[in-house]
C-alpha cells in the first residue's frame, strides 16, 4: 500500500511537473522572440544633415548602439518643419525598430497646429530631451532701450515704429505675440519681420534693419558685440547671457508670459510601441540613459557644444505637451 501509494505520487508529481515544463516550453520562445532590437535600428531626422538635430543624433547613435546591441543608422528625412520625418517613424510600424531622434520641440505641435498633420501629439512616447535651447530677447545696440519694459512701452506709444525679426512658426515668433498680449499691446503695433533661417534674423538685428530678435540663444554668440541682451525665454537666466529671466524683467509692468521653451532635441517613439511593448521602451529609456552617463560621450558632448541632460519620459512628455497646448491656444496670434 504504501509503495502503491508513494507510486501514485510520483506519477503525479511527474505529471505536475511535465505540465509545468510544457508551459515553460511554451513561455521560453515568446521571451527569446523578443530579443530587441533584433536588426539595425533607424534614427530618423527631420532636419539636413549638419545641423544641430542632426549633429546631436549622429553622435548619440555612436554611444547607443553598444547600449541596444544593433547598429544604429542615421537617416535624414527634412521637410515641412519636421512632419516628413515624423510621418514616416509613424508609418514604419510598431516594433521600436524606427525612432524619431530630432528637434520635437515645438516643431511637432507647430505641424499639428499650423500645418494640418494627420497626426496628433499623442500619438508620439517622449524617451527624453537632451539638448534644451532658450531664446534670446536682444536689441541691437544702438538702440536707447536698456530693458525689456522700456522697450515695449515705446511700441505701444508708437504704433508701426518699431520692428523685429523671427523666424515663422518658432517659439520666438510665438513669444512674440505673448508678450504684445500680455502687455495689451495690438499686435499691429509692431512690426514682425519674418525669415527663413536663424541666421537672417540674427542679421537682420546685427545690422539695424530691425530694432529688436527673439531668436534662439545657442547660436547668437557671432552677433553679441552687435546687441543688447534684453531677457531670456526661462525661468532663470544664463550664465552664458547678461540678461534676467524674461518674467523678471517684466515685474515691472506687473505682467508674466507662459513660458515657451525654444527648440529641445532628444528621441522619440510611437504610442503605440510605447503600449504595446512597455519592456521594449523601458530597454530604449535605459539605453539612452545609460549613455549619457558614458564620461567619453559627456566629453565629446561639451567639445560640441551639445546638450546633455538627461530628463526622463515622465519630464520631457510634460514639456513637450505644455508647448503644445501654448501653441494651441495661440494659434490664432500667429496666423492673423
Amino acid at each position: 500500500m504504501q509503495k502503491t501509494s508513494l507510486l501514485k505520487r510520483l506519477t503525479q508529481w511527474g505529471a505536475i511537473g511535465a505540465v509545468a515544463a510544457s508551459a515553460f516550453a511554451m513561455q521560453a520562445p515568446a521571451v527569446a522572440a523578443d530579443n530587441w532590437p533584433s536588426q539595425p535600428v533607424n534614427f530618423i531626422v527631420g532636419f539636413g544633415t549638419g545641423g544641430s538635430a542632426d549633429r546631436m543624433a549622429r553622435l548619440l547613435s555612436q554611444y547607443m548602439s553598444p547600449e541596444l546591441g544593433q547598429p544604429i543608422v542615421v537617416v535624414n528625412r527634412p521637410g515641412a518643419g519636421g512632419q516628413l520625418a515624423a510621418t514616416q517613424m509613424l508609418a514604419q510600424g510598431d516594433d521600436g525598430h524606427t525612432i524619431l531622434a530630432t528637434a520635437i520641440s515645438p516643431y511637432l505641435a507647430n505641424t499639428i497646429v499650423h500645418t494640418g498633420a494627420n497626426y496628433d501629439i499623442d500619438d508620439f512616447a517622449f524617451v527624453n530631451g537632451q539638448w534644451f535651447d532658450y531664446d534670446l530677447v536682444a536689441i541691437h545696440k544702438d538702440r536707447p532701450f536698456q530693458d525689456l519694459p522700456s522697450f515695449l512701452e515705446s511700441v505701444k506709444a508708437n504704433p508701426g515704429k518699431h520692428s523685429v525679426s523671427v523666424v515663422p512658426n518658432s517659439s520666438g515668433h510665438i513669444t512674440t505675440y505673448l508678450l504684445l498680449e500680455a502687455a495689451g499691446i495690438p499686435a499691429e503695433n509692431l512690426n514682425v519681420v519674418t525669415y527663413e533661417s536663424g541666421g537672417q534674423a540674427r542679421s537682420a538685428v546685427a545690422g539695424g534693419q530691425v530694432d529688436l530678435t527673439i531668436i534662439s540663444a545657442e547660436g547668437s554668440e557671432g552677433i553679441r558685440d552687435m546687441i543688447r541682451p534684453l531677457a531670456i525665454v526661462r525661468d532663470e537666466a544664463l550664465e552664458s547671457w547678461d540678461a534676467p529671466a524674461v518674467n523678471d524683467a517684466l515685474k515691472p509692468m506687473g505682467i508674466e508670459l507662459p513660458l515657451l521653451n525654444g527648440s529641445i532635441r532628444g528621441i522619440a517613439t510611437s504610442a503605440k510601441f510605447k503600449e504595446k511593448h512597455p519592456e521594449r521602451f523601458d530597454k530604449l529609456t535605459q539605453a539612452y540613459e545609460k549613455a549619457l552617463q558614458n564620461q567619453e560621450f559627456r566629453d565629446q558632448l561639451q567639445k560640441l557644444n551639445i546638450g546633455a541632460e538627461w530628463v526622463g519620459p515622465e519630464s520631457i512628455t510634460q514639456t513637450v505637451q505644455r508647448n503644445y497646448d501654448i501653441i494651441k491656444k495661440y494659434k490664432d496670434l500667429i496666423e492673423k
